[in-house]
């Protein structure tokens, strides 16, 4: 193909207009045309760009308004409400169709009735407030505490030999035998369980981020910040653990719904706590696991206690994904 010639003086522009010098702005040559980056808000795109992750959300949801909000609402009292029905014998061990026909059409009996007549739906959900409490509250003090003392432990070469030796020997003790020995030492109530749950709890944690503190304190950046005389403390916070959110994340991720499944595994075999967690509620209703028509009591605080550390697992670690840079392009 020919190449069309443009004709300058169909343009009615002067020679001056045509060959006016252009300025040469060396700061303005050094700055990159890019859209601004916000890395939170990145985070956000990723996140909801899959749908699951908004079907995950919506879940999670209505099972955080169902376990705070609910008993709140309808003002459940865990010493009154569970007995208010006990002395109805025909009101106890009922199926769901049962318990509305004997007592009302509402949502309070959609799962029937326990041992003593109450609502199950409404003890579960009274459960799910305290099994949930319990681990929130845990995974704050045990990510807190272990994600500062892995970022010392990284870091300080005399408190990693100390703190090795004492990982060392914290690692190889059972940690539900320590739970258990806390727990019976104690007595057996949310604060002990929490004290429980934290006491070593945080150590593993610290190790991990020991570890990965170890992989990029040497990195050139870090050197070259060391080399300008920044303090330590300001290159774990400004430099490490702002590069560690997708593993701080996603180790939370893994942290918190293992509390729900030690919890509800103490109080199964009887060593839990003496509110009515999740736990509780299953451990009381092991008789109607197989006694028919009263299956209802025992797998529906199941069912719930395995909804809500799968959808917390899923979220947790989808968002731990979308936390990483590198899924950011």
């Amino acid at each position: 193909m020919s190449e069309k010639k443009i004709d300058l003086s169909d343009l009615n522009m002067s020679d001056a207009e045509l060959f006016a010098p252009v300025n040469r702005d060396d700061l303005e040559s050094e700055k990159i045309t890019a859209p601004r980056y916000s890395y939170w808000k990145s985070v956000f795109r990723v996140f909801f760009k899959k749908k699951i992750n908004i079907i995950a959300l919506s879940i999670l949801a209505v099972l955080i308004a169902f376990t705070y909000i609910y008993p709140a609402v309808i003002h459940y009292d865990a010493d009154v409400d569970p007995y208010v029905n006990l002395t109805d014998s025909a009101g106890k061990h009922l199926k769901p169709a049962a318990a509305m026909e004997h007592y009302e059409k509402s949502i309070h009996w959609i799962l029937g009735a326990g041992a003593s007549g109450e609502s199950t739906f409404d003890a579960i959900w009274y459960g799910s407030s305290i099994s949930v409490s319990l681990a929130l509250v845990c995974a704050l003090i045990n990510m807190t505490v272990g994600v500062t003392i892995g970022a010392v432990w990284g870091f300080s070469r005399k408190f990693d030999i100390f703190m090795t030796e004492v990982y060392n020997i914290v690692a190889n003790v059972p940690y539900i035998l320590l739970i258990s020995v806390v727990v019976l030492i104690m007595s057996a109530s949310f604060w002990s369980m929490v004290f429980a749950l934290t006491i070593t709890g945080w150590i593993a944690i610290a190790f991990f981020i020991r570890t990965q503190v170890i992989i990029i304190r040497d990195r050139e950046y870090n050197l070259a910040s060391r080399c300008l005389g920044t303090p330590i403390t300001r290159i774990a916070t400004k430099n490490i653990l702002p590069f560690m959110t997708s593993v701080i994340v996603t180790l939370a991720a893994t942290e918190i719904p293992s509390y729900i499944s030690y919890e509800v595994f103490l109080s199964f075999i009887g060593m839990g706590m003496k509110d009515m967690s999740l736990g509780r509620l299953i451990q009381a209703a092991q008789s109607a696991m197989l006694t028919p028509g009263w299956e209802m009591e025992f797998w529906s605080p199941v069912a719930v206690a395995s909804i809500i550390t799968v959808v917390l697992y899923l979220v947790g670690q989808n968002l731990g994904d979308a936390s990483d840079p590198r899924t950011h392009m």
